[in-house]
């Protein structure tokens, strides 16, 4: 399916006026539902499975979208060198990036220590509602996390929607179809028309979405309540002005450098980040900015290998929390974490920031298996200090991982020099190159 080609019901097809109606209408959506989850709490917490319902619709077609667009793509590029030099440009890309963000973690908690002064007993702590997210940290290992990504059978890749394991399968799919030529065209063509079914489903579930952002933020305010966003201010506020930071100041130079504006590239994915910041998913606009990016000129085979691998790889807010998060909980305990120490840190979240999915939650999960690596027992105890608030530092590293992935799918496919900057024409105020 060439970009151009995605019916009308797709994301980002639709006339410019119901674009900026749908923008208008998630926005509300998010409004009244923070005022209901603040005026009414019982009722703001029975609204939760809207936006759970909306999610759960959307990572159902995100196995299908991904398998059948990279196949397509790269059955059409069929070229194995061509496929790993994509993949490897694109894991450059997001070790040095990600590391960035753990630095400035590191350096922004260091600088404004939002935990000193706290002086919190972890004796008095509630050990039991950390345990969870404890026991699930124990599982994870870089050895577990690679051999995961090769799925049991074809089929249970898709009916455990995991991404990774999408991703092989077509990858693999797609560089055979391309070896069968003509013999292949009537499998390439039907995925082709496959594609354009699934788009058109997001279209019509994308409808939904002022719904389940009001459902989930009325469901966030009411569960936790402002109340917890006082108490735990100069954390929460640390994290999100390092996110913006990150964004408009790296990411913004990273797009500056390969011709981009990051002011327009927002404002092109607006709609999907209001999405992002109602649900705390990235995971909920992920379809919709695959599509979004093949319109505004990257190539297939880059937006397929990319977005999906951005998803595990590239979860630059993430890194920033649990830096930050880490730091804060030895300094509200007054268990400082030496030099060293951070350095060690460091090191390990290079590899388990890489295992953290896009969904809520999973972050609080790499924090645990994190923090267990130091052999302080208390900074995992002292978890249950944020788990209050986790909630809405996850919409700030959800929105940032969004927007890190965007940007990075469009400077690997001009990295690739697989981007036609004549699609883009003013809309990310692409420089045209020689």
């Amino acid at each position: 399916m060439h970009p151009d080609s995605t019916p009308a019901g797709a994301p980002g097809a639709p006339a410019k006026s119901s674009k900026n109606t749908l923008y208008l209408q998630v926005l509300v959506g998010i409004a009244l539902g923070g005022v209901l989850g603040y005026v009414q709490p019982k009722w703001g917490i029975e609204l939760k499975p809207l936006g759970d319902a909306f999610v759960s619709l959307v990572k159902m077609l995100i196995g299908p979208i991904i398998f059948s667009t990279v196949v397509v793509g790269l059955a059409g590029m069929g070229d194995l060198k061509k496929v790993g030099r994509v993949g490897a440009k694109a894991l450059i890309y997001f070790e040095v990036v990600t590391t960035l963000a753990l630095v400035i973690g590191l350096v922004v908690s260091n600088v404004f220590a939002p935990g000193d002064g706290f002086h919190a007993n972890t004796a008095a702590l509630d050990a039991k509602s950390v345990a969870k997210y404890a026991s699930a940290a124990q599982n994870q290992s870089t050895v577990d996390f690679l051999l995961h990504i090769i799925p049991k059978t074809f089929v249970s890749a898709f009916a455990e929607g995991e991404i990774l394991q999408v991703l092989l399968l077509a990858v693999l799919f797609g560089l055979a179809l391309g070896q069968l030529g003509d013999h292949g065209r009537p499998i390439l063509n039907l995925l082709n028309e496959v594609a354009r079914v699934f788009f058109g489903i997001v279209g019509i579930v994308t409808k939904l979405a002022p719904l389940a952002a009001g459902g989930a933020m009325a469901y966030t305010i009411g569960q936790f309540g402002l109340g917890s966003l006082a108490k735990l201010g100069g954390l929460l506020l640390c994290v999100y002005l390092t996110c913006a930071l990150f964004v408009f100041v790296v990411l913004g130079a990273i797009a500056r450098g390969a011709g981009f504006s990051l002011w327009k590239i927002l404002k092109y994915i607006r709609e999907e980040l209001l999405l992002v910041l109602g649900t705390s998913s990235s995971e909920s606009a992920l379809p919709a900015l695959m599509d979004k990016m093949e319109k505004i000129g990257c190539a297939r085979p880059v937006v397929g290998i990319v977005v999906p691998a951005g998803y595990s790889f590239n979860l630059d807010g993430t890194c920033i929390y649990l830096t930050m998060a880490a730091l804060f909980l030895g300094q509200a305990t007054d268990a400082h974490l030496t030099l060293w120490e951070q350095l060690g840190l460091l090191g390990v979240l290079l590899l388990t920031s890489k295992g953290a999915a896009g969904i809520t939650g999973s972050g609080f999960i790499t924090l645990a298996a994190t923090l267990q690596t130091t052999g302080r027992k208390e900074l995992v105890i002292a978890m249950a200090l944020i788990l209050g608030v986790d909630r809405f530092m996850s919409e700030a590293r959800a929105i940032t991982n969004f927007i890190g992935n965007t940007v990075a799918t469009l400077v690997v496919a001009k990295w690739d020099n697989a981007f036609d900057e004549t699609k883009a024409g003013e809309i990310l105020a692409v420089k045209k190159t020689a």
